[in-house]
Parts: C-alpha cells; sequence; structure tokens
C-alpha cells in the first residue's frame, strides 16, 4: 500500500504519465507481439475457428463424395452427367480461392484453416485423379506421381507441426491452379482436338507437382534446424 503523493512527485511537470517514454513504446512493441495486433489472448479480437472460411473448407471437402457418385453415373461416360461432375469439381474449387481472400481480408486466418484448407484441396484433386484414371481417361502414373507426393508432403507437415504450420505459398497455389485446370479439362466431356492441350497442361501439372513437393521438404527440414538452434 502506499502514502499519500508528496508534491513534485504527481504527474511530471511535462505532462508524460510514467511509462509514456521510452519504456512506454516498449510496452507498445511488446503488445504488437500479442495475436493480432494488441489482441490479448481469450480477447475478444481473437479469431474464431468457426468462421466462414473454415466452413468454405469443410464444405468443399464434403463435396468430395458428391463429386464422385456423380462421376460414375453409369459408365462414366454420360455427358450429361460427365458436365455436372465437372461442375460440382468447378464449384468446389471456386471456393478454395473465395475462403483464402475472405480469411486473408477479414483477418480469419487460423492454424486449423491453414492445416485442413491443403488438405481439402488434396482430397479433392486427389479423388478427381483417382476418379479418372479408373474410368481409364487418365494414365495411372500420373496419378500416382501426384498421390505420393500429395501425401507425402501432407505427412511432412503433420511431422514438423509441433515446430510451426508451413503454410500453402506461392508455388504450391500455382500448382494447385494448374492442377485444377488441366482436371476440368480431363472431365469436361470436349472433342478429341482438345486432348493434345489437356496432356501439355497435366505434364505441365506433373512437373509443379514435384518441384513444389521438393520445396516444401527443404522449407520443412529448415524450420526444423530453425527450432532446433534457436
Amino acid at each position: 500500500m502506499t502514502g499519500p503523493v508528496a508534491p513534485g512527485q504527481g504527474v511530471p511537470s511535462s505532462g508524460r504519465l510514467p511509462g509514456s517514454g521510452a519504456s512506454g513504446a516498449g510496452n507498445v512493441a511488446r503488445s504488437k507481439d500479442l495475436p493480432h495486433g494488441n489482441a490479448t489472448p481469450g480477447g475478444p479480437d481473437e479469431v474464431p475457428l468457426l468462421n466462414v472460411a473454415n466452413v468454405l473448407t469443410v464444405l468443399r471437402i464434403a463435396l468430395v463424395p458428391v463429386f464422385l457418385a456423380a462421376l460414375f453415373v453409369g459408365d462414366g461416360h454420360d455427358t450429361g452427367w460427365r458436365l455436372i461432375a465437372t461442375a460440382i469439381f468447378a464449384a468446389a474449387a471456386i471456393t478454395d480461392r473465395i475462403d483464402g481472400q475472405l480469411a486473408r481480408k477479414y483477418g480469419l486466418v487460423t492454424d486449423f484453416g491453414k492445416m485442413a484448407d491443403p488438405i481439402a484441396d488434396k482430397a479433392l484433386i486427389g479423388a478427381a485423379l483417382v476418379g479418372l484414371s479408373m474410368l481409364g481417361d487418365l494414365s495411372w502414373w500420373v496419378t500416382v506421381i501426384i498421390g505420393v507426393r500429395e501425401i507425402g508432403i501432407t505427412m511432412v507437415r503433420f511431422a514438423v507441426i509441433r515446430h510451426g504450420v508451413i503454410p500453402a505459398g506461392r508455388g504450391g497455389k500455382i500448382k494447385t491452379l494448374v492442377q485444377t485446370f488441366a482436371i476440368g479439362v480431363y472431365l469436361c466431356p470436349l472433342p478429341t482436338v482438345i486432348d493434345p492441350v489437356a496432356m501439355a497442361l497435366m505434364a505441365l501439372a506433373v512437373l509443379l507437382t514435384v518441384y513444389t513437393g521438393l520445396d516444401y521438404v527443404v522449407q520443412a527440414v529448415r524450420l526444423r534446424r530453425g527450432v532446433s538452434s534457436a
């Protein structure tokens, strides 16, 4: 308990409150280290797990079985159902861009979103590749290369999650975009004259898949080394 404040010991003549100088700046600097600017843990500015971006990510995962059901109706080559399957695939792919934009624009980025978003992409693309290979529309070696890479990188992400989350980089996003576009061309019942274009797009997707996979491995190694040396 403190006693009365003697004259001259209250507010300094400069008008500054104690701690409003260099030490006050230090307090402001330290506050920026808290989550979301100056929010305090558990405060109202924390990003809730249940937000529109995460809901769209979960919705994309839920559309995977619906897409497969439409793809395999009949012999899998019915024009009407292939168009429906292509539309479902496109709708699910579009939500990937929308949820990412919403998360960044409105500060809805969460660790769950960082992990679930690439998993949703892999589930949708993997299902499409396997489905196309089962129908004989795509060579299995393409599906195997992309599938092994995606599963491997997912395992790497979980292996280093205690050290930090590796978010999707620019290369990974470009890879996903090319994969999605190439798969869409394969899904849509287009004239056979488009086949060379589809094969070229898929070849580019495979190259980007391998390249970005190696890049993620390098990031994971650096992350572990950084934590170990800290």
